[in-house]
């Protein structure tokens, strides 16, 4: 069976507060932590042996996966002294692998939301004779990301950085964060400095004839690098427009867990989460947010797109558009908030600090 290296290092500074207390993987996404999601569709994929290549609180991981046996997998664990990038980080772990130096090795990034068909990129990979494959996406706007272009049978021709120009936007085909090395390809890769694979690597062994595959899939793709993306890609969880085996409970408009109260006549939609141990209180609404554990959502307020860490509370009739609101922190009553905002963990706003409309 394949085995998976799973790259879990990076710091998430864009997630910020959310990444402050952990590590980006362990922010729960529909109702459980982002990371499972991925373990669980690497599993149904046919993969056993998964090792994780952690650094950034890396010591949050194995207390709660364990040897991932809940899940049927084989985990291992190796954490980073000083953070390598991506290409540093797989030679890093390869020392845990099983696999003969022609065996398929599926990496992917901790980060991605995708509805990708793992056991397709694994059989372009064999059937093509590929020394790398990569998942590529197609985007509308492509200028945020790094290109790739390929010939018509999918070999890739380049990796471009990100266009400034108009006419350097030569294709619509990004680089998804998900590959196939074969084996003896990660013993390459510089072992004890930091590496990037799309900058180095790949590059590197284009330059020197390699056979690099792309393999495009335009299922669900999202990188949750930010705080919106994280919520949007929460909520589509559980709406059931990205796919996962991991999500606690049935699709649809809201996910409430267990040990959660919301009441009668609050109003949850869009793909809302309420996590455990935490209150919606009455006449509150809730659209298309997460709801973190312990945390409290006091009368009449009305929350959209936003993330509620996990013990915070949002005061009465207080209004949240697209905020990222940190464990602890509490909003006082009658607060406005609106996109982009981000509270810290633990602070405290006074009721009615902060206003965009007036206070009638």
């Amino acid at each position: 069976m394949t085995e998976a290296i799973l790259l879990v290092g990076g710091k998430g500074t864009r997630l910020r507060p959310l990444t402050v207390h952990t590590p980006k993987p362990m922010v729960p996404a529909a109702g459980v932590p982002f990371l499972t999601h991925q373990l669980a569709r690497a599993r149904a994929a046919g993969v056993e042996h998964i090792v994780l290549a952690t650094s950034y609180l890396a010591e949050v991981f194995e207390p709660y996966f364990g040897d991932g046996s809940a899940l049927g997998l084989h985990l291992e664990y190796v954490t980073e002294e000083e953070p390598l990038g991506t290409g540093g980080a797989i030679r890093n772990v390869a020392s845990r692998l099983h696999s003969g130096p022609d065996d398929p090795v599926l990496i992917f990034n901790g980060d991605i939301l995708t509805g990708l068909d793992i056991r397709a990129l694994v059989d372009t990979h064999e059937t093509t004779g590929a020394d790398v494959s990569l998942h590529l996406t197609k985007v509308t706007d492509p200028r945020a990301y790094g290109l790739v272009p390929t010939d018509d049978t999918g070999r890739v021709l380049a990796f471009l950085e990100k266009p400034q120009a108009p006419e350097e936007i030569v294709t619509d085909q990004i680089n998804a964060g998900a590959y196939v090395f074969r084996r003896s390809v990660i013993d390459t890769i510089p072992l004890g400095r930091p590496v990037s694979v799309e900058r180095e690597t790949f590059p590197d062994l284009l330059s020197a004839g390699a056979h690099l595959q792309g393999m495009v899939d335009s299922t669900y793709w999202l990188d949750l690098g930010t705080p919106a993306a994280f919520v949007r890609g929460s909520a589509d969880l559980v709406l059931g427009r990205a796919p996962s085996p991991a999500v606690p409970g049935r699709c649809g408009d809201r996910l409430v867990l267990p040990t959660a109260t919301v009441a009668a006549d609050a109003k949850l939609s869009g793909g809302t989460v309420v996590g455990e141990g935490a209150f919606v209180a009455e006449g509150a609404r809730v659209f298309g947010s997460t709801i973190l554990p312990g945390a409290v959502i006091e009368p009449g307020a009305v929350i959209t797109d936003s993330l509620i860490g996990t013990r915070a509370r949002v005061g009465e009739r207080s209004v949240l558009t697209g905020t990222v609101i940190g464990d602890g922190a509490i909003i006082g009553p009658d607060n406005e908030l609106r996109d982009g905002a981000r509270i810290w963990c633990d602070a405290r706003i006074p009721a009615g600090a902060v206003r965009f409309s007036s206070d009638q």
